[in-house]
């Protein structure tokens, strides 16, 4: 990869991982789903001067509904119920898990040895974090957490018929709709009333992280991801995901003080681990061009 694009890869990478952190302080202040509905709400304003790309709406509702509404929602929930941000943000990672066993069962594409090796290695890991449950965290947290990654990874597989897709209109489609259904979803649960207040009543703090999260890191940062996987092969590109973990919990531990115990640590660092060793025995494969 060219230093450029290697310097893009990893600004993305830390952008993504301090997208927990910016999440984390606009729920202080907004509900779950009023908080994801504006943070795809933000991300779909350039929708108003493009085209929707050439994709079916099923296909695109689908795509959306798993990789973003499914994922993120799942992801500010379990955060709102005290899910540890640092710890949040290495489980959401364990999408390569699932991702690469969905793609087994459904595609036929049989992992490596050594894939199925770094599988064990992550399952391990998120069963001793799972040992973990009910001292800053309850089960119910963890377990709509778990959500968050089966869902990424069934994006995932939904996005292979969209790769013929301009990756900034297709993902800027995709966040409005996400954000049509947060929206509806905000208004039923919270009430208009409320909604509006929730909204009026942010501060400067609140704003600033939104802007981030909606326009930074999902509407600028998933279209520079996507650059990169066009112009090189996907084995080149995804182990700097690898980085979000870590910068997500290191920023947690700053500005939350999180701390890890010696079993979450290990389990942490497990599911890193298998991550690593299933992405990095990856075999490079023909890539379609995405425009």
């Amino acid at each position: 990869m060219k230093p450029a694009d290697v310097c893009i890869a990893v600004m993305v990478a830390v952008i993504w991982g301090l997208a927990f952190v910016a999440s984390r302080i606009a729920l202080d202040e907004l509900p779950p789903e009023l908080m994801t509905a504006l943070r795809f709400g933000i991300a779909a304003l350039p929708c108003l001067f493009l085209r929707k790309p050439k994709v079916s709406w099923p296909l695109l509702i689908a795509i959306s509904l798993n990789l973003f509404l499914g994922q993120f929602l799942a992801q500010s929930i379990a955060i709102a119920h005290g899910m540890p941000v640092g710890l949040t943000s290495v489980i959401v990672q364990s999408q390569a898990l699932f991702t690469i066993a969905f793609a087994a069962i459904i595609f036929g594409e049989w992992p490596s040895r050594m894939q199925m090796v770094g599988i064990g290695i992550a399952a391990i890991g998120l069963l001793m974090i799972s040992g973990t449950v009910g001292h800053d965290f309850s089960a119910g947290a963890f377990a709509i957490l778990m959500i968050s990654p089966i869902c990424f990874a069934v994006g995932n597989l939904l996005l292979r018929p969209a790769q013929g897709a301009r990756m900034f209109d297709l993902f800027a489609w995709l966040c409005l709709c996400a954000a049509v259904p947060l929206f509806a979803l905000s208004l039923v649960t919270l009430g208009v009333k409320p909604t509006w207040q929730a909204l009026s009543q942010m501060s400067m703090a609140g704003i600033a992280c939104m802007l981030f999260v909606g326009a930074v890191s999902t509407s600028i940062a998933y279209w520079l991801w996507g650059r990169l996987l066009r112009d090189y092969p996907a084995a080149q590109v995804v182990p700097f995901a690898l980085l979000v973990p870590f910068v997500g919990s290191a920023a947690s531990s700053i500005v939350f003080g999180e701390r890890f115990g010696p079993l979450r640590l290990a389990g942490m660092a497990a599911v890193i681990g298998g991550i690593a060793v299933m992405l990095f025995s990856r075999r490079p494969q023909p890539q379609t061009k995405i425009a």
